[in-house]
């Protein structure tokens, strides 16, 4: 039920985000019309990609949204990387259309009018863009929303890309040195391809399993500071994502003598561990191993009946053996 609630929360709010995508539009074409600056017309341009992102993202939220079924037995998060990467790729565009624009007004040499009520809209433009943009990289790091969070970032680099433009419209009300206008355009433009590049670079490491080091490092370590003697080795994880979920496989390695109502209950210690201290739903799959002679050396059970080498070292957990796939060895 307070998955239902968070998705649907979710959604509501890139609802807004697109509903506010159109108003902006169309308050940025009626900037144009008055002061005929190519800059301006750049950001307009640049306000459609930020329509058809939100619409994307609000396509993806509801997908991802959809519980699992026999043909995708993982659910439909992933498809929020695979409209993170597009809209990346649009923002990038859009960096690539300013530049063009920014060019085309230094060849023309065009003269800009009525910048003052120009400069007063798109300014308001660019704050409203600004709050719904932190709002939405807020809401998109609570609830791990790479959708929110990409949303979020392109609305901000839209408000940056404004605020060059509202800038340079206010020099250029003052000085009447009217390529000021285009060279501003031109720098935003090349700012906003790099941020374009980096989220489509961040829903790649997602669509392709990219390890991610933070998280990793963060799971292992609750892992090292809460470990229990009779864990006697975990190694071969692996996490995966799924828009705001994460599947999580491991091997851990048990006394060999343990029965099995023992053994699961160990196992089901450490995965109560993690749902407990992970914000997010996740999907275990353990794989139980028995322990074998030469895990006498790295195992702490002092008193063990059946132990047949003496204890040479405490092995830490870090992420480089834990992800190993082979068991632990002096």
């Amino acid at each position: 039920m307070m998955t239902k609630n968070i998705n649907k929360d979710k959604i509501g709010f890139q609802k807004l985000i697109a509903v506010f995508g159109i108003i902006l539009f169309v308050g940025k074409i009626i900037a144009w019309k008055l002061t005929d600056s190519d800059a301006v017309f750049s950001d307009a341009m640049e306000s459609i990609v930020n329509v058809i992102s939100a619409f994307m993202g609000l396509y993806s939220l509801h997908l991802a949204s959809k519980p699992k079924d026999e043909d995708h037995p993982y659910g439909h998060g992933k498809v929020e990387f695979v409209t993170a990467g597009i809209e990346g790729a649009l923002i990038a565009i859009a960096g690539i259309m300013i530049i063009y624009e920014g060019v085309n007004s230094l060849v023309t040499g065009r003269v800009l009018k009525g910048l003052d009520w120009g400069i007063a809209i798109i300014a308001a433009t660019a704050i409203i863009n600004y709050i719904l943009g932190y709002i939405s990289i807020k809401k998109g790091e609570k609830e791990n929303s790479l959708v929110l969070i990409s949303s979020g970032k392109h609305l901000q680099s839209d408000t940056i890309t404004t605020l060059g433009v509202v800038i340079s419209l206010v020099i250029v009300y003052f000085t009447k040195i009217y390529w000021i206008d285009s060279v501003v355009a031109l720098i935003f433009g090349f700012y906003i391809i790099f941020v374009g590049y980096k989220i489509v670079r961040k829903s790649l490491r997602g669509i392709m399993d990219e390890q991610d080091p933070e998280l990793l490092n963060n799971i292992i370590q609750l892992l090292e500071e809460n470990r229990h003697i009779e864990w006697i080795d975990i190694h071969n994880m692996k996490i995966q994502q799924f828009g705001s979920s994460l599947h999580i496989d491991a091997h851990i390695t048990l006394p060999y003598y343990y029965s099995l109502r023992e053994a699961h209950q160990e196992m089901e210690n450490v995965i109560l561990l993690l749902a407990k201290n992970t914000k997010r739903t996740v999907e275990f799959n353990f794989h139980m191993d028995d322990c074998k002679t030469i895990s006498c050396p790295v195992c702490q059970i002092f008193d063990c009946p059946v132990r047949e080498l003496p204890f040479a070292k405490r092995i830490k957990w870090t992420p480089e053996n834990v992800t190993n796939v082979e068991k632990h060895t002096v």
